[in-house]
């Protein structure tokens, strides 16, 4: 077995003590914190969620569409990486059928958000640049195909690993582990490819949403008709570009942490993995119904009139365009 795979058990190694320690080391509250906000952020995306069912004109819109499926695709991985999270401190081994559910789920869902960001641009890019066929070309059906085709991208990667895992070694598939993602690595090809297929996938949907912010940009402060809509797109764009930042941010933090753990500051590695769960992979899907839901006139007044449980003045909404 290659040199490079055996550093890559010794690292999940060290981090199955390292956490162990986390455990037993009095930082209960900060476990607590995070499991606290994802499950407030889930609240609030549901919440936005019913919103956007409540009205036939949000589940027909194309951007509502793609919104309501962030929506649904964030809040499975908070809840999926708050259980993972707890698991891990707690130290609990699980049989690897359980873990490849739970590793499928977050790393498709976690592949998604990029991709939808990319299919949200393209959609305002669209509304933008061809007002007049925006009904035409962004379709409910067009909509759907994309979030098929977002979701094949998003796991067709894992389960070629899977695949090769069960294949050379069935055995392991009723062997109890530490839940990771790097359990389904067992030849150096397999990180290669990852690797490969992770700088491929942020440099394609970067330049898309670049092309789609710079071309709206331009567009703004260019024409004079419809040009609210152009500065309302461009802004949208660029919180797409933050949030893809910080996706981004989050797999460059995977190779510090390694090397952090191999190094053995174990105290420095628990600050650095606490502050990446709660800012780079926390924090960017709470920002969804926030940057989105209460930015946009229509949804905001039903959404705080469902956030305050249907009571007090229902607000009417303004016109879908």
């Amino acid at each position: 077995m290659s040199l490079s795979y055996n550093s890559t058990n010794e690292v999940s190694l060290v981090y199955s003590q390292i956490l162990q320690v986390v455990l037993t080391g009095g930082l209960i509250s900060k476990v607590i914190f995070v499991i606290l906000m994802s499950m407030f952020f889930t609240y609030l995306n549901a919440i936005m969620f019913y919103t956007l069912c409540s009205k036939s004109v949000f589940k027909e819109t194309p951007r509502y569409i793609l919104f309501n499926h962030m929506l649904i695709n964030d809040s499975i991985q908070l809840i999926v990486t708050a259980l993972l999270y707890i698991l891990i401190l707690a130290y609990v081994k699980l049989v690897m059928a359980a873990c490849v559910f739970i590793v499928f789920v977050l790393s498709t869902t976690f592949r998604n958000t990029p991709l939808n960001l990319a299919l949200m641009s393209l959609e305002r890019y669209v509304s933008v640049h061809y007002p007049l066929r925006h009904a035409e070309i962004a379709t409910q059906k067009r909509m759907y195909m994309g979030i098929g085709i977002i979701w094949f991208l998003g796991l067709v990667h894992f389960i070629i690993d899977l695949l090769y895992v069960a294949v050379t070694n069935p055995k392991i598939l009723t062997s109890q582990i530490f839940c990771t993602r790097d359990k389904f690595f067992v030849k150096q090809w397999q990180i290669d490819v990852y690797q490969a297929f992770n700088i491929f996938y942020f440099v394609s949907v970067s330049l898309i949403i670049l092309f789609t912010y710079i071309s709206i940009l331009i567009t703004a402060r260019s024409v004079s008709s419809n040009k609210d809509s152009a500065v309302k797109a461009h802004k949208t764009i660029m919180l797409h570009l933050v949030q893809l930042g910080l996706c981004l941010t989050s797999f460059l933090y995977s190779f510090i942490e390694q090397a952090v753990a191999m190094a053995g500051n174990s105290s420095l590695f628990r600050d650095i993995r606490y502050l990446n769960y709660l800012f780079l992979l926390i924090l960017p899907r709470c920002l969804s119904p926030l940057i989105y839901g209460l930015r946009d006139d229509v949804v905001r007044p039903l959404f705080i009139y469902y956030f305050r449980c249907a009571t007090g003045k229902r607000k009417s909404a303004g016109n879908v365009h």
